[in-house]
């Protein structure tokens, strides 16, 4: 339960500002996470925007077939923003953003993805840096 009714009016404001995608994807795939209520108001301001359920269902679907998962079934997130990962690559750990220090796996989702490409294949060697 979400203590307070200031914490549920906070969730409600935050439901109404947030993009339609990103409420899909906060009643599908982080469904789990969340506390029952929250998902009540986020699933409320979906069908306030006139999106149905079983839209909702095949949101959830396609993030599924496209999405990854931590080893204790938690769903990874891209690490430049707060979507779903769909790929996981090889990239560089940087010291301060600029210097290359280790190779290392990075989580993206489809907006943030390297120029297309897909993920190594297993036992493929780290890029070198750039």
């Amino acid at each position: 339960m979400i203590p307070g009714d200031d914490n549920l009016e906070r969730v409600k404001a935050n439901a109404e500002r947030a993009e339609t995608e990103d409420l899909l994807d906060r009643v599908t795939v982080y469904r789990e996470e969340m506390e029952p209520d929250a998902v009540f108001l986020f699933e409320d301001e979906l069908r306030r925007r006139g999106v149905t359920p079983a839209e909702i269902d095949a949101h959830g679907r396609r993030r599924e077939a496209e999405g990854m998962v931590r080893d204790d079934g938690v769903p990874l997130r891209c690490q430049r923003c707060d979507r779903p990962a769909a790929e996981r690559r090889w990239g560089w750990h940087r010291l301060w953003g600029v210097l290359p220090v280790f190779p290392r796996r990075i989580a993206s989702c489809a907006a943030h993805r390297a120029g297309g490409t897909t993920s190594p294949a297993p036992g493929s060697r780290p890029p070198r840096p750039a």
